[in-house]
C-alpha cells in the first residue's frame, strides 16, 4: 500500500489556505502534520477523507481495493458520542456504520480502559474518557488509514501512552498513520510537513 498525495490546494472561504503539498507514505509509515492554527492542517485531513475537495492536485492509493476515503479513519476535533447511548450502544453504532465484526466491540472497549462503563450513557462520560471511545472506534472497526487530527487532547498521560502503543501496533500491521498535531506523540520516525502560515 502506498498513498500519494500531489500539489493539494485547500481554497476556504475564498482564501488560500496552502498550496502545493506533496508527500508519500508507504505502509507502516507515519506523517506528523505541524503548522500555526489556521493553516490548514484539519483541512489537509478533511480533504484526505474525502470530506472536503481539494482546489487542486490529487490523491492516489495504490495497492488498496478502497479509494483513500473508503479506507480511512478520521478522527476529528468532536468525538461523535451520542449522550443517550450507553458507551457499548455508542461502538455498537459506529461498527455497524464503518464496518467490523460485533465481536471486536469488547476488545476494544477493554483496551482503552472502558470495559468497566460499557453500559453507562454517553452523557456521563468525562472528556479524556470520550475520547478514549473515539479511539476504541479505531480498533473496532479496522482501517488501514487513520486521520488524527489532535488526537492526544483531553487525553491524560495514561491516554496519551495509549494512543502511542495504538498508533505503533497499527503501523506494525502495515497500517498508516497521519496526524496533525501541536504536541509530540511519540510516532517514531515519522515523516514531517509543517504548513506555513499565509497571509490573510
Amino acid at each position: 500500500m502506498r498513498l500519494t498525495a500531489e500539489g493539494l490546494s485547500c481554497v476556504r472561504g475564498g482564501r488560500a489556505l496552502f498550496r502545493g503539498l506533496s508527500f508519500a507514505l508507504a505502509a507502516g509509515e507515519a506523517l506528523a502534520i505541524t503548522g500555526a492554527n489556521g493553516a490548514g492542517k484539519t483541512s489537509l485531513l478533511r480533504i484526505l477523507a474525502g470530506l472536503l475537495a481539494p482546489a487542486e492536485g490529487k490523491i492516489v492509493l495504490a495497492g488498496a481495493e478502497n479509494s483513500v476515503a473508503e479506507a480511512s479513519h478520521f478522527l476529528g476535533h468532536l468525538d461523535a458520542v451520542k449522550n443517550a447511548l450507553s458507551v457499548r450502544e455508542n461502538l455498537d453504532f459506529h461498527r455497524a456504520l464503518l464496518g467490523g465484526g460485533r465481536s471486536a466491540n469488547e476488545a476494544a472497549l477493554s483496551r482503552v480502559g472502558l470495559a468497566a462503563l460499557a453500559d453507562l450513557p454517553g452523557y456521563v462520560l468525562s472528556a479524556g474518557q470520550r475520547r478514549r471511545l473515539a479511539l476504541a472506534r479505531l480498533i473496532a472497526a479496522p482501517r488501514p488509514i487513520w486521520l488524527l487530527d489532535e488526537p492526544t487532547a483531553s487525553l491524560d498521560t495514561a491516554g496519551q501512552e495509549l494512543l502511542t502503543g495504538l498508533m505503533g501496533e497499527h503501523r506494525a500491521r502495515g497500517g498508516i498513520v497521519i496526524a496533525a498535531t501541536h504536541l509530540p506523540l511519540g510516532l517514531e520516525n515519522a515523516r514531517a510537513l509543517s504548513i506555513p502560515a499565509r497571509a490573510a
